[in-house]
């Protein structure tokens, strides 16, 4: 049996290792994630960036709202906005899918797909009649589409004739007369107006 003058030092010595010990490792906190910004933050920080005129910080926002909430359409309805604003019909026209898959009775999101799309079929249909490359079936499709657009929206003509201002001291010519004013702003092949060929 050892004396109990060496096994107090040793126990002393190995106390002081521990209390060493402990000190020099300080007490870490348990890591945590921090929070996820809520919907409500993500839109409003967004829509600050917006009106800061940081438009792809306001996007790239969105796009985590997006990520973080994926069944949600209020970032995706933001996107197709902001996009359609800025004329980018073909990105508002995927942005607005995304949002009618999350809610497919949202009226916003379907006036951007049918607003966009049109707007970029008359963009086409201007090009083409431009190239005087508006025929056979092409045409024939183009003429139904007017027509539904005529019935769905109640009227005879799709995009009325530009009027142009009478030039300051001449005064309109009267109907008929045969000038360039009485026949008509758009011929029917110019780009003023691309339906003008389908009435």
């Amino acid at each position: 049996m050892k004396p109990a003058t060496t096994v107090l030092p040793r126990l002393a010595c190995l106390a002081s290792a521990l209390l060493l010990a402990a000190c020099a490792t300080p007490d870490q906190p348990v890591s945590s994630k921090p929070a996820a910004p809520t919907l409500a933050q993500v839109m409003s920080d967004a829509d600050a960036a917006a009106r800061a005129g940081q438009y792809e910080r306001a996007m790239t926002l969105l796009q985590r709202g997006g990520t973080s909430y994926p069944a949600d359409k209020a970032p995706w309805l933001q996107m197709a906005q902001m996009k359609f604003d800025r004329g980018q019909y073909g990105d508002a026209i995927g942005h607005a899918l995304e949002a009618l898959e999350r809610d497919p009775d949202d009226k916003v999101a379907n006036s951007i797909v049918a607003v966009s799309g049109l707007r970029l079929s008359g963009k086409a249909l201007a090009d083409l009649s431009r190239q005087n490359n508006l025929n056979g079936s092409l045409r024939s499709e183009a003429q139904d589409l007017a027509k539904l657009l005529r019935a769905s929206i109640g009227e005879e003509v799709l995009v009325p004739p530009a009027r142009r201002p009478p030039a300051a001291g001449k005064r309109a010519a009267a109907p008929g007369s045969g000038t360039p004013a009485a026949k008509g702003a758009a011929s029917p092949g110019s780009t003023a107006d691309p339906f003008s060929g389908l009435k």
